[in-house]
């Protein structure tokens, strides 16, 4: 796993942060949004507090374990209640102090067990997933715009000039309560992941992501520097940030402990 986040050529801070740890098979993403410096508390106390959380939870219980009734691996319900408790973290603090009033979050996190990925997000920061020739976004972005793409008001290539492709319709921290959209995937050997800010896929084609970890894929350091480069070559309007993983072989889990990660992951 490789992180980078970068502020790019407009704004004057970073109000990014992400989080990375291939020994504990996690990945977070979050893009801060509120008054002066409040987007970037809101996204360093989203990053902070659930992978803090998550691995609290995943000592106790593994994230591979299955309910019995209902077949939902632990990692799910733990993404959804740790979630709920990064929620109402930034919500009071915003409530506290009036200096970071409105402020909120995007967020997007990726657990790896047992040979499944388990993506939980809100808002518009996306998870890709790179598999052979195929590129897709593993996300659906809570946002205005693709609500209006959903519905067919506007097209693909309007979407990208739009005036309202920033507009999220859920972040973390604005509301007393918010619900995580949370699926789970099969994961492959050669399997390649890109969590991201809008601050990347606004300023590049899908085609460009797909093309430079096809040919970088080797190099994760490499993949994650370029990405940024073309971002801002392209105009760096936002802050920029990414998390990369390839996977690297079968990664079931061991019974009855965490399974170590790191050889399975670059």
């Amino acid at each position: 796993m490789v992180m980078r986040t970068d502020p790019g050529l407009v704004r004057g801070q970073n109000e990014d942060s992400v989080f990375a740890n291939a020994d504990r098979g996690l990945a977070i993403l979050a893009d801060g949004m509120g008054g002066y410096q409040a987007g970037e508390v809101a996204s360093s106390m989203a990053t902070v507090l659930l992978s803090s959380g998550l691995q609290r939870a995943f000592k106790a219980c593994a994230a591979h374990t299955a309910d019995s009734a209902t077949g939902q691996l632990f990692a799910q319900r733990a993404l959804r209640e740790q979630v709920a408790v990064v929620n109402s973290a930034i919500y009071r603090a915003a409530e506290d102090q009036s200096r970071f009033g409105g402020m909120g979050t995007t967020l997007v996190a990726a657990v790896f067990c047992d040979d499944r990925l388990v993506v939980a997000h809100i808002g518009d920061s996306r998870l890709y997933r790179l598999r052979g020739e195929e590129f897709v976004a593993l996300t659906h972005d809570h946002s205005f715009l693709q609500e209006q793409l959903d519905r067919g008001e506007i097209s693909a290539e309007e979407a990208r000039y739009s005036v309202n492709r920033n507009l999220v319709t859920r972040a973390v921290g604005v509301d007393p309560q918010v619900e995580a959209e949370v699926h789970t995937h099969s994961v492959r050997r050669g399997d390649v992941y890109l969590l991201c800010s809008d601050g990347l896929y606004d300023m590049l084609e899908e085609g460009e992501v797909k093309h430079l970890l096809e040919t970088c894929g080797a190099n994760l350091e490499r993949a994650a520097k370029q990405l940024i480069q073309l971002a801002n070559d392209n105009g760096g309007d936002d802050n920029i940030s990414v998390v990369v993983v390839k996977v690297l072989r079968e990664f079931p889990a061991a019974p009855g402990r965490w399974s170590k990660l790191w050889s399975w992951f670059k």
